[in-house]
């Protein structure tokens, strides 16, 4: 496992939020703490009934999910994961949907871990199993023989003495209410249309021995909710992955990181926050939280074919030159064309979006140099008129097609809100109840509420 700390490489710091299984707490992932230190921060949440929390009165589903929402909205963040284990993977689900629908107040989100998550749908559990969970608690909190049966039925192999004497003392705790909530109601709630599709970056560990939610169920259970998921399957593991394989999820959380998590700009902190503020309608907040996901770097594009999308990236490299936290800006276009979005208008010479694309990249294809030295010339040339490329597109229409592309490729690059930033544009932050603005507009002008990087001199208030 890499040994280098982000701050020593020059990457942004990365908090992992972690929320745990039932009869579980936030201790159960200390000994993932321990083996991120220094390439991830991981922090686990006490959910109500349990931990800490034990004594909390309301731990239903949705209040669950509200109370995660507001112990992430207490912590400066930077870029963060947000993951759970089990029942904690559920509410990280909606936990998430709202912060990529923006109804939530946080902004940075960049992928999940979920360890033997509890689908959104209703979780699959023998009903037999479920009344005798349910019995463990009749009369009072679990009792140390109960708790012992829970962690046999849950591990493949014994645990170690460290990791059982903690299992056993959380269990010991748990609120009964929150064990009976969460059996009775909160694992039957289908959640699947709130949740819908969540188009992020996500590792999903599974043990190949844990009967109802391990490695063979999970893309069953998940893919069509998490469609871009890595799904990692462990062998010799039950259903407590935190306790019985530390080691081999920190690796592969290690992993998923570097592959797919540090893809891409990341929103600075005060831009960031201004995102999350109540300046920002919760629709704008939620189309800057989507922009903001790191890009798929095996996007399979879906109106071009992978030469084509080859072609525009190097296109887009000369058009709009990024350092090495570079945005998909062709994947983006790619997508955007397959949505049957654009700017309102094409010219009457051109054909609809998608065949003028593939016709354009078919006729540069066949100039394209396989030097990058010599490329701008070429893509120079054929923005002037003065190719003498031959293929679907004359180099007039090529000409008119080239300004639609750089106009493509440059609105896509201004629409993360990490070039917002970049270039001092905070218009989006003029909404929210009551509608606020800008108190006096000029150049070099900034108000108080403004990121300090924008403008000037400051003042004070906000226009009615």
């Amino acid at each position: 496992m890499p040994t280098d700390s982000p701050a020593a490489s020059g990457e942004a710091p990365l908090t992992l939020y972690l929320l745990h299984a039932l009869g579980a707490s936030a201790a159960s992932f200390d000994r993932l703490t321990e083996r991120l230190a220094g390439r991830v921060e991981v922090r686990g949440i006490d959910l109500p009934g349990f931990g800490s929390a034990a004594s909390a009165p309301d731990s239903t589903l949705d209040q669950t999910v509200e109370h995660v929402i507001r112990h992430l909205t207490a912590h400066d963040r930077g870029p963060w994961m947000l993951g759970g284990h089990s029942m904690g993977g559920k509410i990280a689900a909606l936990v998430a949907a709202r912060v990529l629908r923006g109804d939530a107040p946080l902004s940075g989100l960049r992928g999940m871990v979920l360890m033997a998550p509890s689908p959104p749908r209703p979780e699959p559990m023998d009903e037999e199993r479920r009344e005798l969970m349910l019995s463990w608690v009749a009369d009072g909190a679990i009792g140390e023989r109960d708790a012992q049966t829970f962690l046999d039925q849950n591990t493949a192999e014994p645990l170690d003495a460290g990791a059982q004497s903690m299992a056993l003392a959380d269990l010991r705790r748990t609120s009964p209410t929150a064990w009976r909530a969460w059996l009775e109601t909160g694992s039957r709630i289908d959640a699947t249309a709130e949740v819908a599709t969540l188009d992020l970056p996500v590792l999903v560990l599974a043990g190949e021995d844990d009967a109802d939610l391990g490695a063979a169920a999970q893309p069953g259970l998940l893919a069509s909710v998490y469609p871009r998921a890595r799904f990692v399957p462990l062998a010799d593991t039950g259903h407590l992955i935190p306790l019985e394989r530390d080691t081999e999820a920190a690796e592969a959380i290690s992993r998923f990181v570097d592959d797919e998590v540090r893809v891409g700009p990341v929103v600075p902190d005060d831009w960031a926050k201004l995102i999350a503020g109540d300046r920002v309608d919760d629709r704008v907040r939620g189309i800057l939280n989507r922009r903001a996901i790191p890009d798929d770097r095996g996007y399979a594009p879906e109106v071009l074919d992978l030469a084509q999308l080859t072609l525009l990236r190097e296109i887009a490299d000369l058009v709009v030159p990024q350092d090495g936290s570079a945005i998909d800006l062709a994947g983006r276009v790619d997508a955007q064309l397959a949505r049957g979005e654009g700017d309102g208008w094409r010219n009457a010479d051109l054909p609809p979006d998608p065949e003028a694309y593939r016709a354009g990249l078919d006729t540069l294809a066949a100039v394209w140099p396989t030097d990058p030295a010599d490329r701008e010339a070429v893509l120079r040339a054929a923005i002037e008129g003065t190719t003498d490329a031959d293929g679907p597109l004359d180099p007039a229409r090529l000409k008119l097609w080239l300004e639609d592309v750089r106009n493509d490729l440059v609105r896509q690059w201004l629409a993360h809100p990490a070039s917002m930033a970049r270039v001092g544009y905070d218009g989006f932050a003029t909404g929210g109840s009551p509608i606020r603005g800008y108190v006096e507009l000029r150049l070099g002008r900034r108000e108080d509420w403004e990121p300090a990087g924008v403008g000037g001199s400051i003042t004070t208030g906000d226009a009615a």
